[in-house]
């Protein structure tokens, strides 16, 4: 599999296909046709050679796409520290991206030690990052909760031992 790719997708609201993708969001039935941009990127364990690339072509694209500078800015923030936890914590994950004219969907599933205590990992400083990794800088505890403050909503869900999926929704109001 390629480490990135995307295509354009045309929705129709209401249709079983706006559900699966929108992750189960609820859209308005008489709403019209709208496209939205998919990316997805593979991320690998401990490959900071790429690391921060899924985030910055994520961003570069809402940019280009002309969304509001502070959307871009909260989505940044969001989508790089989703993917610094996998290439932090897991051992595999893919990375997707759903940009839509009313809403932004980032979905990441790892391979990873999964998280035992979500409650507890949403604090800030708290982290299970490696020595190693907090000497490089990263691993400061902060990943999540930056995440909480960034997305309009977010969902976390793990299974310790087998890996975690997050999905974060930013509206564009």
């Amino acid at each position: 599999m390629n480490r990135r790719g995307f295509y354009i997708v045309p929705v129709y609201p209401g249709s079983a296909g706006i559900r699966t993708l929108a992750g189960g969001l609820r859209v308005s039935e008489q709403a019209k046709p709208e496209q939205i941009l998919i990316l997805e990127f593979t991320l690998k364990s401990l490959d900071f050679m790429r690391a921060g690339e899924a985030s910055s072509e994520f961003k570069q694209r809402l940019k280009k796409l002309g969304f509001k500078p502070e959307l871009v800015r909260r989505a940044a923030i969001a989508a790089y520290e989703a993917e610094m936890n996998v290439i932090i914590h897991a051992r595999k994950g893919v990375m997707r991206f759903e940009i839509a004219p009313a809403r932004l969907l980032i979905v990441v599933e790892d391979e990873g030690p999964g998280i035992s205590d979500i409650e507890q990992a949403m604090q800030e400083g708290f982290t299970t990052a490696s020595a190693a990794i907090r000497e490089l800088g990263f691993g400061a505890g902060m990943g999540l909760p930056n995440i909480k403050r960034c997305a309009d909503a977010m969902d976390i869900q793990s299974i310790p031992g087998q890996g975690t999926r997050l999905q974060i929704i930013i509206n564009n109001e």
